[in-house]
């Protein structure tokens, strides 16, 4: 390239394909917690003679991985935006997977009683402190290497990492339902989660081989690194974190919505058989893979905030067909409420947010503001849904048509949100050239 500072084609493809292989292992060992949440914790960590209660009790351990993602997103975007990207993605993947591996390897309430569920509360932490971090440093690594006009499109590879981690973990789940249920019970859940110990190996090797982003070189050439960068960003940038964390709405209610509280809806309210939505789920997750670096592309002719709204507006349009495609029983118009919108529809967001957030930020605390907007706003926008959803849905006695207008209320929060975001923050290139510090502490206007 092409691209920034000189940065090579090959160093670039080298950068890009560290992040979406790295994201796509953190996303697996986080989402395969979620999809067997409804299906196997609720009844092996957390029994109780009421199984709502105990599908709630479990999708809270699940939204305490939210609740600690912020708290890895502060950790590790401070030394990223002080030591570096790439030693804090080495971090951040152990973590992930020692915590996942070990839930994989924890005994029942059977065996070992009120341990049970206090232990995996505490890898569900683990877990969500990882990722915390994770999520930042891997988008910022293809977004500061990427070239000028090309961000969108960069910044959305790693974003495939969900979907292919999607695809994985509901993939994994479904072909041990497979197995007699009492084999699924008792050691078939356990494949998934020690599995991901192979693919930690293998993401650790690729990431050891990636440089440090250009942009973050020229921030300690700069001498422009923050000694406390999370003090830089809420003076100079209040703004841009609330219309942030605005826009993250709906990508995380549509997302928990349609990925985790769909399988439970379908396999205990519509009787669709679990493995068969756990499958429907896989391929919305697969057409994704496709269709987030499309939406990726198309906003850096469109520009990010207005593709972004478009995106979240069509979400609203769906929500309420897609539950009534659902509610048929019919297994292609199932197929059908689930692929488009989760698959193709969602993309439009999620396709774009990466490189929009990034716009949000300089280079001196892009690491710690997006991964802030990210994952304080993911406690509400998305580590609370399933338990929302569980509520709405019992409160309609097993009617979905509540849980269908909250999707539409985040859907429209997101849109007033992405319509308001304007100028992206300055670069760090463009200061360093003009050699004026005044400019590199402008917030965006």
């Amino acid at each position: 390239m092409a691209g920034q500072a000189g940065a090579s084609n090959r160093e670039l493809r080298r950068v890009v394909g560290a992040s979406v292989i790295g994201a796509t292992i953190e996303w697996y060992d986080f989402f395969l917690y979620g999809i067997v949440a409804g299906i196997v914790f609720n009844k092996l960590y957390f029994p109780a003679d009421d199984p709502v209660i105990s599908i709630l009790l479990a999708y809270t351990t699940f939204a305490i991985g939210f609740v600690a993602r912020p708290v890895g997103g502060l950790i590790f975007g401070h030394f990223g935006d002080k030591l570096g990207r790439k030693s804090m993605l080495i971090i951040t993947l152990m973590i992930m997977g020692v915590a996942t591996v070990a839930i994989g390897l924890l005994p029942t309430y059977a065996q070992i009683g009120i341990a049970a569920p206090i232990l995996l509360l505490i890898l569900r932490i683990a877990q969500g402190i990882g990722i915390g971090g994770e999520w930042g440093g891997a988008v910022l690594m293809a977004y500061e290497y990427a070239p000028e006009g090309k961000r969108g499109f960069f910044a959305s590879i790693p974003q495939i990492g969900l979907a292919l981690g999607l695809c994985l973990a509901s993939g994994v789940t479904a072909i041990v339902s497979m197995l007699p249920e009492e084999q699924f019970m008792s050691w078939g859940w356990r494949v998934g989660f020690v599995g991901s110990i192979v693919l930690v190996f293998v993401g650790m090797y690729i990431r050891l081989k990636v440089h440090e982003t250009p942009e973050f070189e020229q921030v300690k050439a700069a001498n422009k690194a923050q000694a406390i960068p999370f003090v830089t960003m809420i003076k100079e940038y209040p703004r841009n974190i609330l219309l942030g964390m605005g826009v993250r709405y709906i990508d995380g209610v549509f997302f928990n919505v349609f990925a985790v509280f769909s399988i439970v809806y379908l396999a205990n309210y519509v009787k669709v058989p679990r493995t068969t939505a756990l499958w429907l789920v896989t391929l919305a997750a697969f057409v994704m893979v496709f269709t987030i670096p499309m939406f990726g592309k198309l906003s850096d002719k469109w520009g990010r905030p207005r593709t972004y709204a478009i995106g979240s507006l069509l979400l609203a349009l769906v929500a309420f067909p897609a539950f009534w495609l659902f509610s048929t029983g019919s297994l292609p118009l199932i197929a059908l409420g689930i692929v488009v919108p989760f698959g193709v529809l969602y993309a439009m967001c999620y396709g774009p947010e990466a490189a929009l957030f990034s716009d949000l930020f300089d280079a001196r605390v892009r690491y710690t503001g997006i991964s802030f907007v990210y994952q304080f706003s993911g406690i509400f926008a998305s580590g609370i849904t399933p338990i929302i959803a569980t509520y709405l849905l019992a409160r309609g006695d097993g009617q979905p048509w509540q849980v269908a207008g909250y999707v539409v209320f985040a859907a429209l929060v997101s849109m007033l949100s992405a319509m308001a975001i304007k100028a992206p923050a300055p670069r760090l290139s463009d200061v360093a050239q003009s050699s004026s510090a005044e400019a590199v502490r402008q917030p965006a206007r």
